[in-house]
């Protein structure tokens, strides 16, 4: 898939990561390697960068409901699996989040794909789609069933150590995490978000030595 032309008009903070991510491997942002796509399901994640004058830069994510039987009360990139109708992953893309959080795709300036990466865990094969939210509007879960709350994380605290970690799962598996805005964010989002921070120039020394056991689904979060 041909990346769009960036819009004339993106902001100064974001060049960086852009001219970074078009050259980037997907073994940067994973350890395991990614399979064909026999067998596995094509889906889409959305990473929507966005801007506030009061706190910068910041991204978009939502936390699932504590009800859903898969990825229960775990924050996430609005995203989900290709259905038939969508034309490539980008609409995918979109119209996930549009279905998630009630984003107008309207607003939205697609300007990269990352590399395709694996998710065991669900067999699923995840292109994430870089955007810029041109013309921010209110967000909100559009089914409190399957989304709990939508955040948007602004970047300048995603890179301060103190809400910087890496979490140990029962598995064995230790990846990076962060705990912002009352949410713990690990897994595969918060392995994009890490890569992204540097890939942007932006990701300061954090504590790599501070290590956690995974909470236990509905343990109460560690403050």
């Amino acid at each position: 898939m041909t990346d769009p032309e960036p819009p004339a008009d993106l902001p100064g903070w974001f060049e960086p990561l852009l001219t970074q991510v078009r050259h980037a491997e997907a073994a940067e942002f994973t350890r395991l390697p990614t399979p064909d796509g026999e067998g596995r399901r094509q889906s889409a994640v959305l990473i929507l960068f966005g801007e506030q004058p009061e706190s910068g830069p910041d991204i978009l994510v939502l936390q699932r409901a504590a009800t859903m039987r898969n990825h229960a009360g775990q924050p996430a990139f609005p995203g989900g699996a290709v259905d038939p109708g969508d034309a490539d992953t980008i609409a995918c893309a979109l119209r996930e989040a549009e279905e998630e959080v009630g984003l107008d795709p309207r607003t939205v300036e697609v300007v990269a794909t990352l590399p395709t990466l694996w998710i065991p865990v669900s067999n699923f094969l995840v292109t994430p789609v870089l955007a810029w939210w041109r013309t921010p509007h209110p967000v909100g879960p559009a089914d409190p069933a399957e989304v709990a709350r939508v955040e948007r994380l602004p970047i300048r605290d995603l890179v301060d150590p103190a809400h910087r970690l890496r979490l140990r799962h029962p598995s064995g598996w230790i990846g990076p995490a962060f705990r912002i805005h009352d949410m713990l964010v690990w897994g595969f989002t918060a392995g994009v978000l890490s890569t992204l921070l540097e890939l942007g120039g932006w990701a300061v020394d954090w504590p790599t030595g501070r290590v956690e056991e995974l909470p236990t689904p509905g343990a109460a979060p560690v403050p």
